[in-house]
């Protein structure tokens, strides 16, 4: 008997080891892992500039709070504000608090200037977290049910729709921000095409309306997209942004930025963290940055991007119930026309571990040191099983 909350739905296998892009189970079988913890071990598992750096840090100072100084949480601050051009920064321990920071200081900017009943324009099929207000801003009855009442303050619109957005600020005075996902994980890889007129789009519409422009950058964030930040596709610059997964090659860390007037609203009391932040996560945090930069994995996460795109999209030219490959950088999904859930013990028992996300998309995303000779077996691998599970599938019967 497990004496665990009924929580998670697990795959039936428990890994002890792993070393860049590959994991090792517990009875010593080896799988290409194109899922790197959900976007998480950006730099490979144990990588050991990073490793180093945990085990120098927990040798020394492991925590002290909020209530004191933290210099290396400073330094990363530095280093955050510098490559996003935001002003400064509030750190949390994971994507769902930072959302919630976000969500405050909107509310909070909100009621500075006026309004009592501040709303937040968010997207169908978005996903910001599980806590109350995360799970509200989702746009996922899935997260929801069950968990009513909601949190009030939410306006959803339909996503890559300005107009839709338009027409909310022509008849809502309460809106004070638009909280968006440049690129829609959870949500099956969804992008924005083209990304930069949808993302100038937002920026005209809040600057027009005095709304904060508030981007989540949790999955897409940290290099993932080819890019240190999925907007820079567009040139635009968001008031706040929220960062997490990547950050800190799996020890907790989310990270809240804000520039301007939002990075302004806190004060003292407002909000806060007792774990947010530690001497720990952010050595590992600022080791992570480093090996990004260094190592050129933000030109890499492009190029082994489009040689996955490029190479699913060869092997499954044809292939009935494929739908679409699509994504950016290494945030890569493939669309079925069916749900396709078992897909992923089938990779699991071929070596393979990948992801169905909004029932019927393969999420691929791969650690940001992949290279092609790995990425060749990914795709090989990964169409292989595709082909067998949809020559499985009964053919659609025609319409009428």
């Amino acid at each position: 008997m497990s004496h665990l909350m009924s929580i998670y739905a697990r795959i039936p296998v428990a890994f002890e080891k792993g070393e860049g892009v590959w994991l090792w189970d517990t009875t010593g079988k080896r799988y290409l892992d194109a899922l790197a913890g959900i976007a998480v071990c950006d730099v490979g598992h144990c990588h050991p500039r990073v490793t180093q750096a945990i085990c120098e840090q927990a040798g020394k100072l492991v925590h002290t709070s909020n209530l004191y100084e933290i210099p290396l949480q400073e330094k990363l601050a530095a280093r955050l504000t510098e490559i996003a051009g935001m002003d400064n920064a509030f750190f949390c321990n994971s994507g769902a608090e930072a959302n919630e920071a976000a969500i405050k200081i909107a509310r909070l900017h909100g009621h500075q200037n006026g309004i009592d009943n501040p709303a937040i324009v968010v997207m169908e099929n978005s996903f910001h977290g599980r806590t109350m207000a995360t799970l509200t801003a989702s746009g996922s009855r899935k997260v929801q049910a069950g968990f009513e009442p909601l949190v009030s303050g939410f306006v959803r619109v339909p996503y890559n729709d300005l107009a839709a957005v338009a027409q909310v600020a022509s008849r809502n005075r309460n809106i004070v921000a638009v909280l968006v996902e440049p690129v829609q994980g959870e949500g099956g890889i969804r992008v924005p095409l083209p990304l930069p007129d949808y993302f100038h789009g937002l920026r005209r519409l809040c600057d027009d309306n005095g709304w904060l422009l508030m981007l989540d950058e949790i999955q897409s964030g940290i290099g993932r997209t080819g890019k240190w930040f999925a907007h820079q596709w567009s040139g635009v610059k968001p008031d706040v942004m929220t960062l997490a997964k990547g950050i800190a090659s799996g020890v907790p860390l989310g990270a809240c930025l804000a520039r301007g007037a939002a990075s302004q609203v806190f004060k003292p009391g407002n909000h806060g963290s007792t774990f947010g932040g530690g001497p720990l996560a952010c050595a590992a945090a600022l080791a992570t940055l480093g090996v990004i930069e260094d190592e050129g994995l933000i030109a890499n996460a492009v190029k082994m991007g489009n040689a996955i795109r490029d190479g699913l999209t060869a092997q499954l030219a044809g292939v009935r119930g494929v739908k679409q490959v699509r994504g950016l950088g290494l945030m890569v999904g493939v669309e079925l026309d069916v749900p396709c859930g078992a897909l992923v013990q089938s990779a699991l028992e071929n070596g393979l571990l990948i992801n169905v996300t909004a029932g019927s998309v393969i999420r691929l995303l791969p650690a940001l040191i992949i290279g092609r000779s790995e990425v060749d077996e990914l795709v090989a691998g990964l169409s292989s099983v595709v082909k067998a599970f949809l020559a499985q599938q009964p053919a659609a019967q025609p319409a009428g």
